[in-house]
């Protein structure tokens, strides 16, 4: 029933994102503008399209949000992988999306922190993590300099 569902809702996913949707709804709304003067313009005229323009936006909604579900997850994998294999990336990176809110805003912190010190260095990709970052800023502040250069 479950891979039923998944690609019944794919279907209706990609159908109602196209054009011959937008035709389709374009049609239904003209044709009920077309059948105003034949009820007089009743209330009951009025919540046949009222009723099915809800019904359309509740199923749309679930629709929407499934779609939006999968394609983040397929995002952060992606983007897993590649934090996962590209050397000297942060692996605190891997699996970001479950962290909590206030992890997040600690670890969006120290990559503030991070980028500021980036700012001050000639070559900004030398850092790759804000503890090495760190270690290597303090270390150039406790270099001598010669005066002149």
């Amino acid at each position: 029933m479950g891979r039923f569902l998944e690609r019944a809702s794919h279907l209706v996913t990609a159908w109602s994102g196209s054009s011959w949707a937008f035709a389709g709804a374009a049609l239904v709304i003209l044709a009920w503008l077309l059948t105003g003067p034949f009820f007089h313009f009743s209330d009951t005229w009025q919540l046949v399209i009222n009723t099915g323009t809800t019904i359309v936006t509740f199923l749309m909604v679930f629709l929407i949000q499934r779609a939006q579900n999968k394609d983040a997850l397929a995002l952060h994998l992606k983007l897993n992988e590649i934090v996962a294999a590209l050397h000297g990336a942060s692996n605190r990176l891997i699996d970001v999306e479950s962290m909590t809110e206030t992890e997040l805003r600690i670890l969006h912190r120290h990559y503030k922190r991070l980028a500021a010190m980036a700012k001050s260095d000639v070559d900004i990709g030398q850092s790759h993590s804000v503890e090495e970052a760190e270690t290597r800023h303090r270390r150039k502040q406790a270099e001598p300099t010669d005066g002149g250069s």
